[in-house]
């Protein structure tokens, strides 16, 4: 019997409570130890779980027992995954993974020389729904359009019935500080000349949610644009995120991505069309926050229709457990790495292309990291 994988979580927020400790659970890992800056929220979780806390990240990497580490902070995760991949530990880190092409080399290069396991925690990409679509796809003559349509509400909406405690105002404000900082490094890297609303932007919602537009549609096989047309509205000065509308082709297929941020709106909604000349696929992505939701597949040819749900009896429930098992594969028995380092290079990429574009409507000349090479 092979034995588990021992891990530790750095992030106690709201995804780690709602989704990343139940199905660790499930897919059959030790949890070892988790780590949050908040010694209250340390405390609420350890107290409901039994696991053992620490404030201290780099206490909870250190931990002999831990071999692996799943990294669920806010923000960009480069520093950690570098901190635990320098330490001989496998890595599997929440969106986003770094803010620069030049980090994730750094990342790449030191994962390959550590001789350790690293993926990227796009669970989009793993859901059982994703590998049949793309095989769907691959049976769509002369493609003609990509829609990806995204309502983002506000957190409560979504997360309301986890009946969470309201967080505490008593994390170590310096580290936060610090890490704010370096992010904004980062995101000046990355976007040299733009300006503080558009790295934001760049940073927060692009990086934050957009980057699994993007991760999606390599996971179905589709190409990522290298150019973009894009607006954010109706303002990035606002102290809410600014929707986005962009355009784009590669080759003779057009792409129209829309992300709205909707904060009444009741609850996360995506969906993925496809248009080709002999069908059309329309793919509904699992909502987060919810351990159980399923996804819906709906396919559409001049021979019929066909309409397919995720299905408990197929041994899985979201794409979340099948990252994890996944990730327990390749530790265990050498399995590819499905969301690696490259993949999350070209959604750099893209993005980068995505904050130039937004900033050309805004009437700035922005060049991208790519661009400065």
């Amino acid at each position: 019997m092979t034995a588990p994988v021992r891990i530790a979580v750095i992030g106690a927020g709201t995804i780690t409570q709602s989704v990343h400790l139940p199905s660790l659970t499930r897919a059959g890992y030790e949890i070892a130890v988790v780590c949050d800056l908040s010694p209250s929220r340390v405390a609420e979780v350890t107290g409901r779980t039994g696991i053992r806390g620490t404030t201290s990240p780099a206490e909870a990497i250190a931990a002999p027992e831990v071999e692996a580490v799943l990294i669920a902070t806010p923000g960009s995760h480069a520093q950690l995954a570098l901190a635990a991949i320098r330490a001989g530990k496998h890595v599997l880190a929440e969106k986003p993974l770094a803010l620069t092409i030049a980090e994730i080399e750094e990342l790449e290069a030191a994962a390959a020389e550590a001789g350790v396991v690293a993926q990227v925690g796009y669970m989009k990409m793993y859901d059982p729904l994703t590998e049949r679509a793309r095989a769907e796809l691959a049976e769509l003559d002369d493609v003609r359009l990509v829609r990806i349509t995204v309502a983002h509400p506000d957190d409560l909406p979504q997360v309301d019935h986890l009946r969470m405690t309201p967080p505490q105002p008593d994390a170590d404000l310096a580290e936060i500080e610090r890490a704010q900082a370096y992010e904004a490094e980062q995101s000046a890297i990355a976007l040299p000349g733009a300006s503080e609303a558009v790295q934001r932007y760049y940073r927060n919602v692009l990086n934050g949610s957009v980057v699994h537009e993007l991760s999606l549609l390599r996971a179905l096989g589709l190409e990522l644009p290298e150019t973009w047309t894009a607006e954010a509205f109706p303002s990035l000065e606002g102290s809410a995120p600014a929707s986005l509308i962009a355009t784009a082709a590669v080759g003779d297929v057009r792409y129209v991505l829309s992300w709205n941020w909707l904060p009444e709106y009741p609850e996360y909604d995506e969906e993925l069309k496809v248009l080709a000349s002999n069908g059309r696929l329309e793919y509904h992505l699992a909502k987060p926050y919810l351990l159980e939701e399923r996804s819906r597949l709906r396919v559409e040819r001049n021979t019929g229709l066909e309409r397919r749900d995720t299905s408990y009896a197929d041994g899985y429930e979201t794409g979340f457990l099948r990252q994890l098992d996944a990730f327990a594969r390749s530790i265990r028995h050498d399995e590819p790495v499905v969301s690696d380092f490259a993949g999350a290079r070209r959604d750099v990429r893209s993005l980068q292309a995505l904050a130039k574009a937004v900033a050309a409507a805004r009437g700035e000349t922005v060049r991208t990291e790519s661009d400065a090479a």
